[in-house]
């Protein structure tokens, strides 16, 4: 398109006659700019306005800051810069970025004011563009403040969303420690005092509250009761299972004839209120004082690990044993064995066996025998806080999986 006839369809510029808009062609210098130049800043002083022949020019609030805002884009036929021409110091309002490739056509600003005093009429011409200018940029800043309300809206139904679940976060956090707290009540707070026997105990959930057990129940003067139990699952679900169990079991153990029965009877109460097929692994036996023999039933469990006072491990045959929890007649395995004068009995869930490390590797029966017996001066809590250190440093950088439980026994000569 000719340059005579692109000014004159310049709005300020239309009402120029054609000698004048003729002489502006011949004589307007011609600038050209590649995409992505800068063609002035905001803030800088301004004495050139242009005229676009072809291409965009971006116009930016705040340009390489955070804050970078394009406000709008001029093409063919529009001005840029004139808004400097009208400021008391002359500078940029905003930046000018070519959008695309551009060809311009500059004006100076003596230029200008000399085409004002020879056609003082584009001075309606100028207030009709700047009032154009005026009312876009009230509209985007309309637009601008309603698209900032709406994430202002949105930012804080957000934050009010976060903060509920930061408080049910933090309510949960605080049941859960309550509810370990209760668990931790549910197992015995002081292991009693046996003439010629040390006891010990420990447990270490894999998350807040945990669905292993012990117990220690004294039956009369001359027995006591010793219970481990394993909940299938974790967290919560076991956790209340675990607490049912062992309240059933401590019911059922001061009544009941045998060991066998008082599991018998636990198992007919689990299964009466076992929706969601949950089972629990259990050796329960009851050990006389003056005997030293452990009469005990398991339930799916895994077997005793007994060795004398050398620590030689003894071996205890196996047989078929199911879960609590499962099945209304579940086979169960009934046995007796006696520890050795001097001997120790440890009973342990699978937590402690299945541990693993980085690399897969289970801490294992083995080991866990050669820890057990290699100090046969230690008493039975240290023994069981030593194996549970050493299962937490088998773990390593690995989260620990499954709940360990021990309960230890020491036995030496009962008085006569």
């Amino acid at each position: 398109m000719q340059r005579d006839v692109l000014i004159s369809r310049v709005p300020l510029f239309e009402t120029l006659p054609a000698e004048e808009v003729a002489l502006w062609a011949d004589t307007l210098h011609q600038r050209r700019f590649p995409a992505g130049s800068l063609l002035f800043a905001e803030g800088e002083l301004g004495d050139r306005l242009y005229i676009i022949l072809d291409g965009l020019i971006a116009i930016v609030k705040a340009i390489h800051t955070a804050d970078e805002r394009v406000i709008g884009l001029r093409g063919q036929g529009e001005l840029i810069g004139e808004m400097s021409f009208f400021n008391d110091d002359g500078r940029r309002t905003a930046s000018a970025r070519a959008h695309t490739n551009v060809l311009m056509l500059e004006l100076s600003r003596a230029e200008f004011m000399a085409l004002l005093q020879r056609h003082p009429t584009l001075a309606f011409g100028m207030i009709r563009v700047l009032s154009r200018r005026l009312s876009d940029s009230n509209n985007l800043m309309i637009r601008d403040l309603h698209e900032k309300n709406e994430r202002l809206t949105q930012a804080y139904a957000e934050l009010k969303t976060a903060q509920a679940q930061i408080i049910e976060q933090e309510t949960l956090a605080r049941e859960l420690q309550v509810a370990r707290e209760i668990q931790e009540s549910m197992l015995p707070r002081s292991l009693p005092q046996l003439p010629s026997y040390d006891l010990g105990g420990r447990m270490l959930p894999a998350r807040q509250v945990g669905g292993d057990f012990y117990d220690v129940i004294r039956l009369g003067p001359q027995q006591v009761g010793l219970a481990i139990g394993d909940v299938s699952g974790k967290g919560v679900p076991a956790a209340l299972f675990m607490a049912l169990t062992c309240s059933l079991l401590r019911a059922e153990a001061s009544r009941a004839a045998s060991p066998e029965a008082a599991l018998r009877a636990v198992n007919h109460h689990l299964s009466e209120r076992n929706a969601k097929g949950m089972f629990v692994t259990v050796i329960y036996g009851v050990l006389d004082l003056p005997s030293r023999s452990f009469s005990y039933v398991r339930a799916g469990h895994h077997q005793p690990l007994v060795w004398d006072a050398h620590g030689r491990p003894q071996c205890i045959p196996i047989g078929r044993a199911h879960p609590l929890g499962l099945f209304p007649q579940p086979m169960l395995e009934a046995q007796t064995l006696r520890i050795p004068e001097g001997g120790s009995m440890l009973i342990y869930t699978d937590g402690v066996t299945e541990a693993y490390d980085e690399h897969g590797e289970l801490f294992g029966f083995e080991r866990l025998c050669a820890l057990a017996t290699q100090d046969d001066k230690a008493s039975a809590q240290s023994l069981c806080d030593r194996l549970v250190d050493a299962v937490i440093a088998h773990h390593q950088s690995v989260p620990q999986s499954d709940d360990v439980t021990l309960l230890a026994l020491h036995a030496y000569s009962f008085p006569s």
